[in-house]
């Protein structure tokens, strides 16, 4: 019979998206609840696990980086006796992990999210699971056990609605990583956003890959609908006072959904649409369902409802046979709805996908260049936006304090944890602090960051 390990404590890294981060929470909550304790210091840890993301070649490259990062603190260098990894690494490439990465131990894909305390006493008791092949990507699994936020002391939290994605976008991994969209029932959200308005969290930020689709898969998918949702979700919680969506298609938005923005007041009037393109040429390569005519239209039509909605967005430059006629419509698109943010990525083929054996692949020196268009052209776009709200006063969840320790940092509606920037607050009351949320009113604003003073306190 194998000897027992002492194993006591865990240390987690989690890489890549918001809906990675709720992973990592999950299985840290799984975890506590059977004994392990959490420490935030590698060299303490008896066990080290890294949570992955696949989505892009940059983020392989981190992973990598990370799983030889965490090695060095295995025994005898350090004292950690097992390195797991977790997520979309482990889903892509399956136990091939094991023989690129000797001083792993166990993986688990991205169903298998639930059987981390498991796998961790089976290490402990000195079983092998050097032979385990991920399951099948997309199997929804969010524990039975509630996890704690990170961002709870800043009373923020993501919750996530649906695994997996049924678009079939040409340079996309998703699909085959984490399988199609799987969305969780309407009464198991609601009872975790009650759970987390217990542990005092007053903004939720609703994430998926596709949260516009939310409930299309379920069976009475008509009284499943996201917008079903967001009224149930403000109307069977008290204390959470701000919704926040993210990762909408614009195909997919419906005039319904539009009027609930506008209507719902717990509803932040902030959507992160990802274009992609403004090409129908590219957008049609891409195997994305929408074109440019339906994308101004939808805007238009969310811009008539909520006349103070803040859009984000992400596009892409150097996708296969992108010309610079191509790029110069996406620079005029971007001129012409002026998007309050912008993210830019380069495209990278990627295995498996249909992009990745395109013909006129786009050299990495002319994607760059038009990046670089794109992304100029964006802080003057940012500038003038956030220039535009000098003088206007918001109430800001501070959840943060700035490098300098002088002044708290923190978002309104119109800026998402992580991705957009954030607000710069000096306090005028000993009483305003982390997890308030005070209103604010914005003296300056560069093209990224703000700063604002508080004008009385709205809210501890």
């Amino acid at each position: 019979m194998s000897a027992i390990i002492s194993v006591h404590t865990f240390y987690l890294l989690s890489l890549g998206c918001p809906k990675n981060e709720v992973d990592a929470e999950c299985m840290s909550a799984a975890l506590c609840s059977a004994g392990y304790i959490p420490t935030r210091d590698p060299y303490k840890a008896d066990v080290l696990i890294v949570n992955t993301c696949a989505f892009i070649e940059d983020a392989v490259r981190e992973a990598i980086d990370a799983i030889l990062d965490l090695a060095e603190f295995k025994f005898p260098e350090g004292r950690a006796q097992f390195l797991v990894v977790t997520g979309c690494l482990p889903q892509r490439v399956g136990r091939a992990l094991f023989s690129e990465f000797p001083e792993v131990d166990a993986i688990l894909g991205t169903g298998e999210y639930g059987l981390i305390a498991e796998t961790v006493n089976r290490l402990r008791d000195g079983l092998s699971l050097r032979e385990h092949r991920p399951g099948r990507p997309g199997e929804l699994d969010h524990l039975s056990c509630y996890r704690t936020p990170a961002s709870i002391e800043a009373r923020w939290a993501y919750l996530k609605v649906a695994e997996g994605c049924s678009n079939a976008c040409a340079y996309c991994a998703i699909p085959s990583i984490r399988g199609p969209q799987h969305s969780r029932t309407m009464d198991e959200i609601i009872e975790e956003a009650k759970h987390l308005e217990s542990i005092g969290i007053r903004e939720i930020i609703l994430v998926a890959q596709d949260t516009t689709r939310y409930g299309r898969d379920l069976t009475d998918k008509d009284q499943n609908t996201l917008t079903m949702l967001l009224r149930r979700l403000s109307k069977e919680t008290q204390s959470i006072e701000l919704i926040r969506c993210l990762y909408f298609y614009a195909d997919a938005l419906t005039g319904e959904l539009i009027r609930e923005f506008a209507d719902n007041p717990k509803i932040a009037h902030y959507m992160d649409i990802p274009i992609q393109h403004a090409s129908d040429s590219v957008l049609k390569r891409m195997r994305r369902h929408e074109t440019r005519a339906v994308i101004e239209a939808k805007i238009a039509a969310i811009r008539e409802n909520v006349p103070n909605i803040v859009l984000r967005t992400t596009v892409m430059v150097g996708f296969p046979g992108e010309t610079e006629d191509d790029v110069q419509m996406l620079l005029d698109f971007m001129r012409s709805m002026r998007f309050d943010r912008l993210g830019c990525f380069i495209f990278c083929p990627e295995e498996g996908t249909r992009a990745a054996s395109m013909p006129d692949q786009v050299p990495f020196d002319v994607a760059f260049s038009r990046y670089t268009r794109v992304m100029e052209l964006q802080h003057d776009l940012s500038l003038e936006k956030n220039r535009s709200r000098i003088g206007t006063v918001v109430p800001v969840l501070l959840d943060g304090v700035d490098p300098h320790g002088i002044l708290f940092q923190g978002r309104s509606f119109g800026e998402a944890p992580d991705i957009d920037p954030i607000i710069r607050v000096a306090a005028t009351s000993p009483e305003v602090g982390i997890g308030s949320r005070p209103l604010v009113r914005i003296v300056d604003a560069g093209a990224y960051d703000m700063t604002g003073v508080t004008i009385n306190e709205y809210g501890k």
